[in-house]
């Protein structure tokens, strides 16, 4: 038997492909598909009801944080804020690079497509989540000094070089962690992925230009002295690295796996149609 027998032995298809690959590139493509084609209105919304689902995931946490002082446990109470984004179909900034990605890729967006997903994204998020954690501060003033001390700690990092490797660990960790849940449908295997998640990224102070970013926000609205300069000195910073971070880490070596496939998709050799009978 030679090798690409061996290969077609492995799955059902005839795309010399392993079954759960070719899954994987369907599901990718057709779901990037649908983000990067929607429209304004739903896009926006999305978006700005991405930074209200990370607003209550903040609020866990501030919540869990005073009443702990544990930044391992607040972590995991974050992790409500990420299971909010996947229990309402939110979206949050470097949350999912794979699925756009893969659509342009297979020929079904374009680079503008993916611009205009990302921009969108990010602006609503904080326009979201600024207008959550408002509300948060003006009802929760005992908890400004915790709001303040998280962000500042934020802000403050020892050096550049820190700086970065926290913000790549924390583009990575987010667009990790979601991409495995897209691989369960067990509500209770995603709902610790959440908590994993947000354990990871709070609980050891990972950089996100999108959750921290709401943080500082509501601690200059309790009075912190973090100038506005600040705050886009250390935005400029981090958020092009969370984007280096989910795609070069974890985004493009999984469109390796399955590049041939969405070539061929995207030349016409097979169709997105042909395809997905091939996955069922």
């Amino acid at each position: 038997m030679d090798q690409k027998a061996q290969r077609k032995r492995l799955g059902n298809n005839d795309l010399d492909i392993e079954d759960e690959l070719l899954e994987e590139a369907v599901d990718t493509v057709v779901e990037g598909a649908e983000r990067l084609n929607r429209k304004w209105p739903e896009l926006m919304v999305t978006g700005f009801f991405g930074g209200i689902d990370v607003g209550l995931g903040i609020l866990a946490m501030m919540l869990v944080k005073q009443a702990t002082d544990s930044d391992i446990l607040a972590g995991m109470a974050f992790g409500i804020g990420l299971l909010a984004l996947k229990l309402a179909h939110s979206e949050l900034f470097t949350e999912e690079f794979l699925l756009p990605l893969n659509a342009v890729v297979a020929g079904q967006g374009t680079i503008t497509q993916i611009v205009r997903l990302w921009a969108v994204s990010l602006v609503t998020n904080l326009l979201g989540g600024l207008a959550f954690i408002s509300i948060v501060v003006l009802a929760l003033p005992d908890y400004h000094q915790t709001i303040v001390d998280t962000a500042v700690k934020y802000m403050d990092q020892p050096s550049l070089v820190i700086m970065i490797a926290l913000s790549l660990l924390a583009g990575a960790t987010i667009t990790l962690g979601t991409r495995m849940q897209q691989g369960t449908s067990n509500d209770v295997v995603s709902a610790l992925l959440c908590m994993i998640s947000g354990l990871l990224v709070i609980g050891l102070g990972m950089l996100h230009g999108a959750i921290n970013a709401i943080i500082i926000f509501a601690a200059m609205l309790a009075g912190a002295g973090i100038t506005i300069p600040d705050f886009l000195y250390w935005f400029a910073i981090v958020i092009p690295f969370n984007m280096l971070g989910g795609l070069l880490i974890i985004t493009l070596p999984r469109l390796v796996r399955t590049h041939r496939v969405l070539k061929a998709v995207r030349t016409g050799e097979i169709s997105l149609e042909d395809l997905e009978d091939e996955a069922n």
